[in-house]
């Protein structure tokens, strides 16, 4: 079954959509290859979940185009895309088995009994529920009921996986190891997919390519590693990392960006009367008062396990850095923060724009 021939590439050209006044995609275009897992990642309100509902049929655009493969299937049926959707409800029949469950979109097309229950087997097996085929929906926990899910839409055999938030209704633990399982099943069986997510630790472990929507708008396109490192605007620099960047709010001079009056040196150059820092907490370093690029007092320090997370106030900002699991300073201690220049951007505050 890992022999996945029919896998298909996805494209969206020009798409907008709107619900009365309010418009919810904004010229969006978006090209998934054959094969790839990208995960649409987003607030509430971006926009994710109605392109994915554009892309299985249960949304008309207002405008634009989608592509499966080169056919255009804009005005084309749901039923007739060849595309699987997995939910956040998981949306199992309560009075159905396990594996009338997984059979049912086979029985829908009338296939024979038999091969019906060797796929129902073979798809449950992808997903190690074998065990459990005659037990029905309300005798599993939420990440078998999930599992379910997924080996229904694995055993019809589409060419593009639809997934919208399918793992949010989990507990932690289980959604870790469900991530794991997903990525896994994915790899082996090289399905297109398309994942929605508003879960930043899940786009950045799952996705080929992640795409960043706020307000549907389309941010960045880019591997987890790209938009991590090089964040295109400074909406993309705060929405991925945990902690979040640190931002300082300052002026751009020459190659100097001047903050409470300190000058730190950058790599870029240009003249932004209302400027942003942003640096990643694991970037800096904590340092005695003398040694410190900036000097600040503590304003609260948590032991994380691996690390120390220490947060020093500077004047209308707050800036965290990663120390080491042995800190020990004290709340209104003094120390220095020292911030290389080669691993600080520099964004425009009134528009966001990453300065280059």
């Amino acid at each position: 079954m890992s022999d996945y021939s029919n896998k298909a590439s996805v494209r969206f050209e020009n798409i907008e959509k709107s619900f009365g006044k309010v418009q919810v995609l904004k010229n969006f275009d978006l090209e998934v290859t054959p094969g790839e897992f990208v995960v649409l990642l987003g607030a509430s309100g971006s926009g994710k979940t109605t392109a994915l509902r554009i892309l299985s049929g249960l949304e008309t655009p207002s405008a634009g185009q989608v592509f499966i493969e080169d056919q255009n299937v804009t005005n084309i049926l749901p039923k007739y895309r060849n595309i699987s959707m997995v939910f956040q409800s998981y949306a199992l029949y309560p009075h159905k088995t396990v594996a009338e469950n997984i059979g049912f979109p086979l029985k829908v097309r009338r296939l024979s009994k038999k091969d019906i229950e060797s796929a129902t087997v073979d798809a449950a097996r992808q997903v190690q529920l074998d065990g459990l085929l005659e037990r029905y929906p309300r005798e599993l926990s939420g990440g078998q009921r999930q599992r379910v899910a997924l080996a229904r839409a694995i055993i019809r055999r589409p060419s593009v996986f639809l997934m919208d938030e399918p793992l949010s209704n989990l507990d932690a633990k289980l959604r870790g190891h469900m991530r794991a399982e997903l990525k896994h099943m994915q790899q082996s069986m090289g399905i297109t997919t398309i994942y929605v997510t508003h879960d930043q630790i899940e786009a950045m472990t799952l996705a080929h390519r992640v795409a960043i929507l706020e307000k549907g708008v389309l941010q960045q396109l880019a591997t987890p590693a790209q938009i991590y490192n090089d964040p295109a605007n400074l909406f993309v620099a705060q929405f991925i990392g945990s902690p979040p960047m640190n931002v300082v709010h300052g002026q751009l001079e020459g190659n100097d960006f001047i903050t409470q009056g300190v000058r730190i040196n950058t790599l870029v150059q240009g003249r932004i009367d209302k400027a942003v820092m942003g640096i990643r907490p694991e970037d800096c370093a904590v340092s005695s008062p003398s040694e410190g690029t900036l000097i600040g007092k503590i304003y609260t320090n948590e032991l994380i396990g691996d690390h120390t997370l220490v947060t020093v106030d500077w004047g209308g900002d707050q800036i965290s850095v990663k120390a080491s699991k042995d800190f020990t300073g004290q709340q209104g201690e003094e120390i220095g923060l020292v911030i290389p220049s080669d691993r600080l951007f520099v964004f425009d505050e009134s528009t966001g724009a990453r300065i280059r």
